[in-house]
């Protein structure tokens, strides 16, 4: 349905900066949220953050409270998330989601569509 690429990954130091895109693309771009997962290996899929497409509320995990943020711009349909201060823990692949109905976008299972994810790897 919606299409979901992930960009802006990479290799940075601790304490460096990443700005993450997710552009969504489709005729029928249709969504109550979008948000950011990440998973590290051997980890489950930890939410991140999100954030609701019309109202702009936003919601994060512990891990990215006061370090991360989330925002968007709704004429390029496009999500992003600026991470600042970046952990050695912070290393993960990071997933772009969306949820089409109205509901939760705090953990995994709240998100219907998901992107193929971009590598982020903080170095110390």
């Amino acid at each position: 349905q919606v299409r979901l690429v992930e960009s802006g990954g990479g290799l940075v130091q601790a304490g460096g900066s990443l700005r993450l895109s997710c552009a969504a693309s489709g005729r029928s771009f249709v969504t109550y949220g979008m948000g950011w997962l990440r998973q590290a290996p051997g980890k489950e899929r930890e939410f991140v953050s999100s954030i609701r497409w019309m109202t702009g509320n936003t919601y994060y995990g512990d891990a990215a409270k006061g370090r991360f943020t989330i925002s968007k711009d709704n004429a390029k349909n496009t999500v992003y998330l600026q991470m600042n201060s970046l952990k050695a823990e912070d290393t993960a692949v990071y997933y772009c989601a969306a949820r089409r109905t109205i509901g939760p976008m705090t953990s995994g299972t709240d998100f219907d569509s998901w992107g193929q994810g971009t590598q982020v790897t903080v170095s110390s």
